[in-house]
């Protein structure tokens, strides 16, 4: 079956998820879970992988999940809801997963699950009028998508109940300010911003991004011994790579001159 929802490929290292569903603001329903699944697996499976990008065309990144679906399949909800929620946080724990670092550009409404797709990547950068809002709680439905998980590793467990239950729309300055985006670029620089920084990411030698990203996730459950530990087998085993030994011949190179 054709991918309706969302678009991949992968060249140079990159892979692209663009969810390309614009009539619908890329709701996330059954097919949106099933497709974003598919593509993370595809992306586990690719040897060479240096960085993935996130984005979607139009107006909006992804506004969070398709109510219209939910009235559709009343007679079966909670069956449906659980099956998507299967494939979305497989796709989510793969993602997060990955040796790789993911991107995300975010335009115009991240809301619920579009919301918890930026929350997980490791680093988003968004365009100034982005908005966001969980949206959640006033359907009366709770967060899905890592939401839970991550938010309060961002910004504490009652600032993140906060967000959650009230449901305020955040500007991407405010977002940022929250630490929950790295960056704010005017909405014309936005897609010149992501490409620049994804080759950067994707440009480091040894897959240092990738290893830095586990290093990063690990610091979140380690103590500081165990940390240690990680980033003396991380640093010890980059610096032995043809690929790091070639970047410090180069740099003294450079400064030789």
């Amino acid at each position: 079956m054709a991918n309706t929802r969302i678009r991949f490929s992968i060249a140079d290292g990159i892979a692209r998820l663009v969810f390309c569903d614009v009539e619908r603001h890329h709701a996330v329903d059954g097919q949106f879970t099933r497709e974003l699944a598919d593509a993370a697996r595809q992306c586990e499976a690719t040897a060479g992988l240096k960085a993935v990008l996130m984005t979607a065309e139009g107006k909006d990144f992804c506004v969070g999940g398709d109510l219209r679906e939910f009235i559709a399949e009343r007679p079966r909800i909670q069956t449906h809801v659980r099956d998507m929620t299967v494939h979305f946080h497989a796709a989510i724990l793969t993602l997060n997963r990955l040796p790789v670092p993911v991107i995300a550009g975010v335009n115009g409404v991240a809301a619920g699950g579009g919301f918890s797709l930026v929350l997980m990547a490791d680093l988003a950068i968004a365009a100034r009028s982005a908005k966001f809002n969980f949206a959640y709680t006033k359907s009366g439905l709770t967060p899905d998508g890592g939401a839970t998980f991550f938010l309060p590793r961002l910004v504490g467990p009652q600032r993140a109940f906060d967000l959650m239950a009230t449901n305020p729309t955040l500007s991407a300055e405010q977002a940022q300010a929250l630490g929950l985006i790295a960056r704010v670029v005017d909405d014309e620089a936005l897609a010149t911003t992501l490409e620049e920084t994804v080759a950067k990411i994707a440009s480091a030698p040894a897959n240092a991004n990738g290893r830095l990203k586990g290093l990063l996730r690990a610091s979140l459950n380690n103590s500081l011994e165990e940390q240690f530990e990680l980033e003396a087998r991380s640093i010890a085993s980059g610096s032995a790579h043809p690929e790091t030994q070639a970047a410090i011949d180069a740099f003294f190179q450079r400064t030789q001159r």
